[in-house]
C-alpha cells in the first residue's frame, strides 16, 4: 500500500484512551488519512461533523475512533438491560457488516459489545444478540425499525449517532426511515453526531442541519472527485463486440481481482453466464441475492478464489474490498455520481488501479455528463477487432418440467389439474 495518501498527523499525537490506541496499533495504523486528520480533532472535542471524502479513504475508522472515545469518556446509564449507546446506520448489508468488522478490530480492547441488524439472514440470531444487551448497534434501516417496533431495544440512551454513505440512503429511498429513527434518539445537542458520505448534496446537508447540532462541514479535495491513482480509459465497442472485448480484456489482465459493473440485474446474469462458459470464474451480486450467498461471494472474492465479481449499482456502494486491480464498466452508468462510486472500488487507500469503461451504442449518451461531472475527458482506448476472441455461448438454463402456468396455477392451456382419484 502506498503511503502518499496519508497526512502528517500521527494517531499517537491525538488524545486517545489506551484501549483505543491498542486497537489502532493492532490495525497497523500510524498516520491519519486526510479525512481522519480533518474530522477526528473535531469529533474528539466532541463536536458534530459532516465529512465528505472519496471512498476508501478511512471514513469508517474516523467515526469509530471518535465513537469509542465519546463512550469511554462517560458512564453508561444504569439499566438492567443494556441499551445501545452508539447507533450507526448504513445503506447496505455489506457496508453494515464491514463497519461491524472494523469496529470489532479497532475496539477489541474497549470491551464494548457490538450488535448488527440487517435483512436477509439471521433474524432470530440478531434479535437475540441485541435483546441480550449491546453497546453499539450497527445496521440498515429496515431491520432496525423492525426490532425497535417490537421493543427489542430502545434508543433513548444513544450518545453517538452515525450516518454512513448518507447520499446512498436517499438513493435507496430510506430517508423516511432515517428520520423516523433519528427522532427516537435524544435531542441532537445531547449526543455526538457524525455524517459521512462520498458526496454531500443539498438534500444530505438539509438532513444534517435538521438532525445534527451545528455540524462542521469537512470536504476533502472537493474539486478532485475521482481518485488520482485510478487510471481511466474508455473503449467504444458496438453492442455485439462488448462481450468478446470483455472476455479478451479479462484474459489479458490475468490474475487479480476484477469488478464488472452493469446497469441491470438481467445483464449481470448474462455476463456471468458468458464468462463462466469461456473459462472465467465470475459471479453476479445484486440486491435480491440471499444474504448468506452474498457474503460467501464476497469472501471468495477477497480470498482470490473468485476472480470476477459482477455488480449492479446496488453493489457499488459500501463494499470495502482491498486490492481490486480493475474496475470495468460494461455498461456506462446513467447517473454520473455512480461512475465515481464504481471506479472508487479500485485504487483504495492510496493503491493504484485501472477503471475501464465501454461506451456502447446503448449507454454512450451518458459519457458527456460523466466527463462534465468528473471535470476531465476520459482517455480513449482502441482495440483490434480481428483480435477479439470467438466466444462459446452459455448453455440455456433448463426449464421446469411442469411447463409454464397461468396465475390461477393451471397448466399451459389454462385448465386446472384434477387431483388423483382414490382407489
Amino acid at each position: 500500500m502506498a503511503d502518499n495518501h496519508l497526512s502528517d498527523l500521527r494517531f499517537d499525537s491525538l488524545t486517545l484512551q489506551d484501549s483505543v490506541r491498542a486497537g489502532i496499533r493492532d490495525a497497523g495504523f500510524e498516520f491519519c488519512t486526510p479525512i481522519q486528520a480533518s474530522t477526528l480533532p473535531i469529533a474528539l472535542e466532541p463536536r458534530d461533523v459532516a465529512g465528505q471524502a472519496q471512498t476508501g479513504t478511512g471514513k469508517t475508522a474516523a467515526f469509530l475512533v471518535a465513537t469509542f472515545e465519546k463512550m469511554l469518556a462517560s458512564e453508561p446509564a444504569a439499566d438492567q438491560k443494556k441499551q445501545p449507546r452508539a447507533f450507526m446506520l448504513a445503506p447496505t448489508r455489506e457496508l453494515a457488516v464491514q463497519i461491524a468488522n472494523d469496529a470489532e478490530q479497532l475496539g477489541k480492547h474497549t470491551g464494548f459489545k457490538i450488535g448488527v441488524a440487517f435483512g436477509g439472514t439471521d433474524y432470530e440470531k440478531q434479535r437475540r444478540t441485541i435483546g441480550d444487551g449491546i453497546d453499539i448497534l450497527i445496521g440498515t434501516p429496515g431491520r432496525i425499525i423492525d426490532y425497535f417496533k417490537q421493543g427489542v431495544f430502545k434508543l433513548d440512551q444513544v450518545e453517538v449517532a452515525v450516518l454512513d454513505e448518507a447520499d446512498r440512503m436517499f438513493d435507496l429511498g430510506f430517508i423516511k426511515d432515517i428520520r423516523y429513527l433519528l427522532r427516537k434518539l435524544p435531542p441532537p445537542d445531547k449526543r455526538l453526531n457524525m455524517l459521512f458520505s462520498a458526496t454531500l448534496s443539498q438534500r444530505v446537508m438539509e438532513l444534517a442541519y435538521e438532525h445534527m447540532n451545528e455540524p462542521e462541514l469537512v470536504r476533502i479535495e472537493p474539486d478532485k472527485i475521482t481518485a488520482d491513482r485510478v487510471r481511466q480509459a474508455i473503449f467504444f465497442p458496438s453492442n455485439e463486440e462488448k462481450m468478446p472485448l470483455l472476455v479478451g480484456l479479462i484474459r489479458e489482465m490475468g490474475a487479480g481481482r476484477i469488478m464488472v459493473f452493469v446497469n441491470m440485474k438481467r445483464q449481470a446474469e448474462r455476463v456471468e453466464a458468458y464468462l463462466e462458459a469461456n473459462g472465467v470464474h465470475a459471479k453476479a451480486i445484486s440486491g435480491d441475492v440471499p444474504q448468506k450467498k452474498r457474503l460467501r461471494m464476497l469472501m471468495q472474492f477477497q480470498s482470490g478464489e473468485l476472480q470476477v465479481l459482477i455488480g449492479t449499482d446496488v453493489a457499488s456502494r459500501g463494499l470495502h474490498i482491498p486490492d481490486v486491480l480493475y474496475v470495468i464498466n460494461y455498461d456506462l452508468p446513467q447517473d454520473s455520481e455512480d461512475y465515481v462510486h464504481r471506479i472508487g472500488r479500485t485504487a483504495r487507500a492510496g493503491a493504484a488501479g485501472d477503471a475501464i469503461s465501454f461506451g456502447c451504442e446503448t449507454y454512450a449518451a451518458s459519457l458527456p455528463d460523466i466527463e462534465n461531472f468528473i471535470g476531465h475527458k476520459i482517455p480513449v482506448a482502441k482495440y483490434d477487432l480481428a483480435l477479439l476472441p470467438e466466444l462459446i455461448k452459455p448453455k440455456p438454463k433448463p426449464r421446469s418440467q411442469s411447463g409454464p402456468r397461468n396465475r390461477q396455477g393451471g397448466n399451459k392451456s389454462g385448465s386446472r389439474r384434477r387431483p388423483p382419484r382414490r382407489s
